[in-house]
């Protein structure tokens, strides 16, 4: 579709690029070693690359390419409850501590985000709310909490650009929230010797040292799907009674918390059926879905919307990297408990904490797919970022602002 100055790309189309999009980075991560050492997710490669293209041609011709996205959150949701299912009521009991761990943190990390932002703000003389704007309100909550927050910002704090500035502060982080992840856990990794446990079948992701040997039928694939969409159903329905009951929660959280009780309800119930939990069709299925979300969101970032706000804004983003970074190394790490499955939940974590949960996913699954499963941090990190953190982060920017 055409218009005066642009170009919307429809969604059947737009997900066909994402398919190239995805095929683009993963080849560029087979031939460029550096990208691989560093964990950088394959569609995150792509993504970028993509991105740039489309700033070229809006910084050469003029043309504003946008894209159709609705088949891409619909990826999401999929993801998501491949996670639930291939989740074990062992890996949730073993999770009952590092969650409350990770919680805690994540809570302590939101005030430290504002305090950062609050603090470069003043430095650049800027006025405070761009501070939590560029802080919790547009990194660890996204584009959403971004969206949702500028226009009382921009009504009651004197910021009238607030909405481009939130949506300019979620965009970056996005990006450094693909780049941070996978060399926290190479530094970690390599620093502590750390390494997977064997493969039992794969959270998420099919390592590089099986991908190829593996053997998968259309009545695998076929069986995931089925299983995935009966989960999905479940999660819908129990997504309106919630929402009915006055809590709004997003769609992908109900289907991943159903998925998890049909994982662990279902073998019990039906023995005898097979259930495609934690086979190499699900990861194959869950994989195409997360690297093709996140290869439709980069490659879909209008660059050019936040070229006006580029100085003060990449100052304060730097400083939260570093700060990120530093809080991972220095006290998410050690409080996680040092070990390997830390190690992937700090590079979750840096997806999470400066973009949004499928970043945090991709890096953590960019590092088990070479180094082995880490089922316990696939679990506790979405229920955190996607459950938890909303709620908590509302009341912090509230704070914040009234202070």
């Amino acid at each position: 579709m055409d218009s005066d100055n642009g170009v919307l790309v429809p969604a059947f189309v737009a997900y066909t690029i994402g398919i190239v999009v995805y095929f683009i980075g993963m080849n560029l991560n087979r031939r460029i070693r550096v990208l691989r050492a560093y964990n950088i997710p394959e569609p995150v490669t792509g993504g970028l690359l993509a991105a740039l293209a489309v700033f070229g041609l809006y910084a050469v011709f003029g043309v504003e390419v946008s894209f159709d996205l609705a088949t891409r959150d619909r990826l999401l949701v999929y993801f998501f409850t491949a996670i639930g299912l291939n989740a074990r009521l062992s890996d949730l009991i073993a999770g009952g501590r590092p969650l409350g761990i990770l919680l805690g943190l994540t809570v302590l990390f939101i005030v430290l985000q504002n305090v950062v932002g609050i603090g470069a703000a003043t430095l650049l003389d800027l006025p405070a709310p761009i501070g939590i704007l560029v802080g919790s309100a547009s990194l660890i909550g996204g584009h959403g909490t971004a969206i949702a927050w500028a226009p009382a910002i921009a009504a009651e704090h004197g910021v009238p650009n607030a909405m481009e500035i939130g949506i300019a502060a979620a965009t970056l982080g996005l990006v450094l929230a693909s780049l941070i992840g996978g060399p926290i856990a190479k530094y970690l990794l390599s620093r502590h010797a750390l390494s997977g446990p064997p493969e039992d079948g794969p959270v998420v992701g099919i390592s590089h040292q099986r991908e190829a040997t593996e053997q998968i039928n259309h009545v695998s694939i076929m069986s995931v799907l089925l299983t995935l969409h009966v989960s999905i159903i479940l999660g819908y329905l129990a997504n309106q009674a919630i929402e009915s009951a006055g809590l709004k929660l997003p769609l992908f959280v109900s289907c991943l918390l159903a998925a998890i009780v049909l994982s662990n309800v279902g073998p019990v119930l039906m023995p005898r059926v097979h259930w495609p939990m934690r086979t190499r069709a699900l990861a194959i299925v869950s994989d195409f879905s997360l690297g093709l979300f996140l290869a439709m969101s980069l490659m879909s970032m209008q660059l050019w919307t936040i070229a006006g706000l580029a100085g003060p804004l990449l100052a304060i983003l730097a400083l939260q990297a570093l700060a990120a970074a530093a809080f991972i190394l220095m006290i998410l790490f050690p409080l996680m408990g040092r070990d390997y499955q830390a190690a992937v939940l700090s590079a979750g974590f840096g997806g999470f904490a400066l973009g949004a949960t499928p970043t945090a996913i991709a890096n953590m699954t960019a590092v088990t797919k070479t180094h082995g499963p880490a089922p316990t941090a696939f679990i506790i990190l979405p229920l955190v970022s996607a459950f938890f953190v909303d709620i908590t982060n509302a009341f912090v920017i509230q704070t914040a602002l009234a202070w």
